[in-house]
């Protein structure tokens, strides 16, 4: 891996959420939400981060930006803000930045949630929640405030004059462009978009994710995109990483983890994207049981409960996270000898 054109690095991350119990409080089990996650993120690229819900795509999100304090591990990110040069950069690692690098850091890493209804303070004007940003940090204020925040909505396709209105007076696709403003304020480098088309319709999901491209190649953005769909990843993401009880299972660029899954898991996922072929009848493979509590995760693969081509090996030994060649990464004992099923293309 170069690292010249790398904006941020995950190294042994590990959030684990504490179980209590009793009177007293007491710490009995550990919630192992992310557990053990390396993994980079290039410039201008967009990342996306694939999974079953509940197995720790959105608190890798919250992690990298601290707004969850991670248990363990490093988050390094290069910014040209903190460097002052767009030749440059200073890396920083985000785990134990100090507050003030913190709120400079703010400016360079943004967020875009998934619900937009209540992403959004309902007494507020547009024109409010849009600029707030700017008050904090001290970009703008006044006219000129209120300049910036009317060039950010027709950056998102709203009309200046929303500024006076209140988030209920929007549908869910115009408030969900609402909160990409909001997050371009600052023209941030890095923008973490956790699932931020699964709560519309379809037919505005479309023209969201056709936005964000857009706004991508104005700016020079870089994404985290954390979907569910694969079918949404493949569209929009360069590289793709699949995570399964708060590890990463595969990782590889879009075009090589469809045509070429190594792990059972993405297999499964895979099996299930629809084909635009009437004529085409998939075979589904249909995983056995429930996902594993995170509370208490098998021995081994994670996956091997559940998975049809387990061994003896993928019970009792934990596979370690390997390098396939190019930038395809995989964790599985079996990769090198399993011949999986690709998607079939359209």
């Amino acid at each position: 891996m170069s690292s010249d054109n790398v904006l941020l690095e995950v190294k042994n991350l590990k959030k684990y959420f504490p179980v209590r119990k009793g009177i007293l409080k007491r710490v009995v089990a550990q919630v192992k939400a992310v557990d053990d996650v390396d993994l980079y993120i290039k410039e201008r690229e967009t990342f996306g981060l694939v999974g079953e819900s509940g197995c720790g795509k959105t608190t890798i999100g919250r992690t990298i930006l601290r707004l969850i304090e991670p248990t363990a591990g490093k988050v390094l990110f290069r910014s040209k803000r903190l460097a002052g040069s767009s030749e440059q950069y200073r890396e920083v690692d985000v785990v134990v930045a100090s507050p003030k690098v913190m709120k400079a850091l703010r400016r360079d890493m943004q967020i875009v949630f998934q619900d937009p209804y209540s992403s959004l303070n309902p007494r507020m004007t547009v024109g409010s929640i849009v600029g707030e940003p700017l008050l904090v940090h001290g970009v703008a204020r006044g006219s000129e405030r209120e300049d910036r925040v009317r060039q950010l909505l027709g950056a998102v396709g709203l009309k200046p004059d929303h500024t006076k209105r209140y988030p209920h007076e929007f549908s869910g696709g115009q408030r969900q462009r609402i909160g990409i403003a909001r997050a371009l304020a600052l023209e941030p480098q890095l923008i973490v978009a956790d699932e931020p088309i699964s709560a519309l319709d379809v037919s505005i999901q479309a023209q969201v994710l056709n936005l964000l491209e857009d706004l991508q190649d104005e700016f020079g953005l870089t994404y985290l995109f954390i979907a569910h769909n694969l079918s949404v990843v493949k569209h929009i993401s360069d590289r793709v990483a699949v995570m399964y009880l708060g590890r990463i299972v595969e990782l590889a660029r879009t075009e090589e983890l469809f045509d070429n899954p190594k792990h059972p898991y993405t297999e499964a996922l895979m099996s299930a994207v629809p084909v635009p072929d009437p004529d085409y009848s998939a075979e589904r493979i249909i995983l056995e049981g429930d996902v594993p509590s995170p509370v208490n995760p098998p021995s081994g693969c994670y996956f091997h409960p559940r998975c049809r081509y387990a061994r003896e090996v993928c019970k009792t030994e934990t596979p370690v996270y390997r390098h396939l060649g190019g930038e395809h990464f995989v964790t599985c004992h079996l990769a090198d000898s399993l011949n999986l099923r690709p998607v079939r293309k359209g």
